[in-house]
């Protein structure tokens, strides 16, 4: 019970940071400003509506669910594009907006974009990855930088979502963060993100400020999620960091859903909470069963 629980956190999780996040993006709220599923924000969301963070994320839910792996998310994908979405980033539209449909030409188009390709866009949404893959360690590593690959070459970006996705997985199954350091002890990268994510746990957000850049938004996330005392708290924390809030709770979010699951999150926010493609808590509940075999 306590498993699917925290199963059943991650997705919600993913979302309710997300939709918290949406009125607040690219603010930075004054610590008397109460935070809350209030919508508005640049792209005038409706209260509790999430936005493309958490849009891709069931996009790649989906694929995995129906067994149609990569080549499943790229027309996700490009099927959520269709549907002229009021917030995208940057990056990612230079790749969908090829009409690309299958995984092998998407990634092509991703390795082929010039200048800066470590964007937040793989991470916000690589948490439904660790959902299909709780019983292949290595499966989940590999999927994660994969899909991350579709839209993001950067190497930043797949070790993040590899991250990520790798101590989502481990939280959903043991209750605890330790993934993240079970990862490091395993991956080449160690002398690059244990540092940074050291430096998270001990810093302020203004040390990593720029945090639409996949590095930033990481460190954010983590900040966040070690010095806050629940759930809800570390989600207001992401908000009150400031810049690109709905990404970096919804990156929270599903770390933070996996480890204290949905049952931690607070009833009106699960109430509230909807979005692409009218899907609602209860959807993504269903969604979460599909994709662990779990009944409800």
């Amino acid at each position: 019970m306590n498993q699917n629980d925290r199963a059943q956190g991650v997705l919600l999780g993913t979302a309710v940071g997300d939709a918290l996040g949406a009125g607040y993006e690219f603010t930075h709220p004054a610590a008397d400003v109460v935070i809350d599923m209030i919508g508005g924000g640049p792209f005038d969301w409706a209260p509790g509506e999430w936005t493309d963070d958490t849009s891709m994320a069931v996009c790649v839910a989906r694929a995995l669910a129906d067994g149609t792996g990569l080549d499943g998310v790229a027309q996700q994908f490009g099927a959520w594009y269709d549907t002229n979405p009021a917030d995208i980033g940057n990056q990612t539209r230079s790749v969908l907006s090829r009409r690309s449909r299958s995984a092998s030409d998407m990634t092509a188009v991703a390795s082929s974009l010039t200048g800066r390709t470590g964007g937040n866009g793989s991470l916000m949404r690589t948490a439904p990855v660790a959902l299909a893959y709780l019983d292949d360690e290595n499966g989940c590593i590999q999927a994660a930088n994969s899909i991350s690959a579709l839209t993001h070459s950067d190497p930043r970006a797949g070790e993040a979502c590899e991250m990520w996705s790798f101590a989502i997985r481990h939280a959903v199954l043991h209750g605890s963060y330790d993934g993240i350091g079970l990862y490091l002890d395993r991956s080449d990268t160690d002398d690059f993100w244990r540092p940074l994510l050291d430096a998270a746990e001990t810093g302020v957000p203004t040390d990593f400020a720029n945090n639409g850049w996949v590095v930033h938004a990481l460190q954010t996330a983590w900040w966040a999620i070690t010095n806050g005392s629940s759930l809800p708290e570390s989600l207001e924390l992401c908000v009150r960091a400031g810049g690109d809030t709905d990404t970096t709770a919804a990156i929270a979010g599903g770390l933070l859903g996996a480890r204290w699951g949905a049952s931690a999150i607070p009833d009106e926010w699960t109430r509230k909470v909807h979005g692409y493609p009218g899907y609602d808590a209860a959807d993504l509940a269903a969604l979460t069963d599909t994709l662990t075999g779990a009944t409800s």
